[in-house]
């Protein structure tokens, strides 16, 4: 249903977060916080950085997020016998009274991030409290799905943007005075910290002061997407009507928005670019990576454009033939998601001129690390897209339209650190 019209105003109801008992890691019983964290789920995309996360504590929150056992029940099933695991021999356990929890995220180039995490109360996607952007895949939600019927519990927080400066954020500013529950620092020189709210009158402030606001999925499409699933799969009312998000206030705090990159498996740069003859305009840059990138956001301020890369050389694409476009790109659309260049690579380079399905893990992968991508390509013989980012405010107003982006448009950040804080349902 299009939420034009769903303004934070006029929504029936805002957002609903709820204190809940979260599960944190006994500080005594693991090597350190930092060894017990991970990035999210999928973040985690290479065997190398899943085997760098199993090694560097036994405990690694990713021996539950992404489980490593042969089929996917015995996967699923393997995360829940550790789960209890870890719970009966006391690695994690439950805070004692429910809360909300701010947290906080640091690096050393003075980028600053906090927000509240709660359990969210899960809304139909009419009421437009909740806004999606992007498409998602269903084999990944019916997977998610299952670890989470599994486990009985929300892993991760998802992370959603909302518009406010009010009392929600004045408890924020009040609460990072005080002495945090934990503090750690990650070996990418993040500096994490977190506090409870438990006090009466500091919830009800946030509480109340979200109520009048929407908010916009920045990262965790697929698990808000699982939310909706497990919650209509129970009787309402239920702990599946609520699932952990961390809500970050981006009138205090804005993210950054970066790209989702393409790894085209099996296809070299040469057959993928003698494809675009007479299609696009092709150009070779002998260049470093970092200038590549500078090229390409020169080149897309005047339109769609593209690197590929993987083979030792980066090839900018861009100048698309017009016809092209009006032959590929549906016309039942607004300007702003026609001209995406995500829009263009889905509907007209994948689906037309490369002929790749985007929902086959054998034929494409979406990798958020720019290096990571062009060095798994030239390590394969097969060939990375690079994009450049879509503006924030492009992504809110096609949500509020209730457009979605192609899936992996967009890769909002600093994402939270999975491992600080979990939600189990039946605690």
């Amino acid at each position: 249903m299009n939420t034009a019209g769903h303004s934070e105003a006029t929504a029936r109801r805002g957002l609903e977060l709820t204190p809940f008992r979260g599960l944190r890691y006994d500080p005594d019983r693991v090597g350190s916080l930092a060894a017990v964290t991970s990035p999210p789920y999928d973040v985690v995309v290479r065997p190398d950085g899943l085997h760098h996360l199993q090694s560097a504590d036994p405990h690694n929150i990713v021996r539950l997020i992404l489980p490593q056992a042969g089929t996917p029940d015995a996967r699923n099933e393997q995360a829940a016998d550790t789960l209890r695991r870890w719970l009966a021999e006391g690695v994690l356990a439950a805070d004692p009274h429910p809360a909300l929890y701010v947290y906080e995220q640091r690096d050393g180039d003075g980028m600053l991030q906090r927000g509240v995490i709660g359990a969210l109360r899960v809304s139909a996607p009419d009421e437009g409290v909740v806004l999606p952007h992007e498409d998602v895949m269903p084999p990944v939600v019916a997977d998610r799905a299952a670890l989470m019927r599994a486990t009985r519990a929300n892993l991760e927080p998802l992370l959603l943007t909302y518009h406010g400066d009010g009392t929600a954020a004045e408890v924020v500013e009040r609460t990072v005075v005080r002495p945090p529950l934990l503090a750690t620092t990650t070996e990418d020189g993040f500096h994490h910290r977190l506090w409870s709210v438990t006090d009466p009158a500091d919830l009800s402030g946030i509480q109340s002061d979200l109520a009048q606001h929407q908010a916009l999925i920045a990262d965790g499409h697929h698990r808000w997407a699982t939310y909706l699933r497990l919650r209509a799969e129970h009787p309402s009312p239920s702990p599946w009507d609520h699932g952990l998000v961390l809500l970050v206030d981006t009138a205090r705090y804005p993210l950054r928005v970066r790209a989702i990159h393409r790894l085209l498996h099996g296809v070299p740069v040469g057959a993928a670019l003698a494809a675009l003859t007479g299609l696009f305009r092709v150009r070779r840059l002998d260049v470093p990576l970092p200038k590549a990138q500078e090229v390409l956001a020169d080149a897309a301020c005047a339109g769609n454009a593209f690197l590929l890369a993987g083979d030792g050389a980066f090839h900018l694409v861009d100048r698309p033939d017009p016809a092209l476009l009006d032959r590929t790109i549906p016309a039942d659309r607004p300007a702003a998601w026609r001209s995406l260049d995500a829009t263009v690579l889905h509907a007209t380079l994948l689906e037309h001129v490369w002929h790749i399905p985007e929902d086959s893990p054998a034929h494409i992968a979406y990798i958020h690390d720019t290096a990571a991508t062009v060095a798994k390509a030239e390590q394969d013989g097969s060939t990375a897209v690079l994009l450049h980012p879509v503006r924030e405010d492009v992504v809110r107003e096609l949500a509020r339209q209730g457009v979605k982006m192609p899936r992996k448009s967009t890769s909002f950040g600093p994402k939270p650190a999975s491992g600080l804080v979990l939600r189990a349902l039946e605690i």
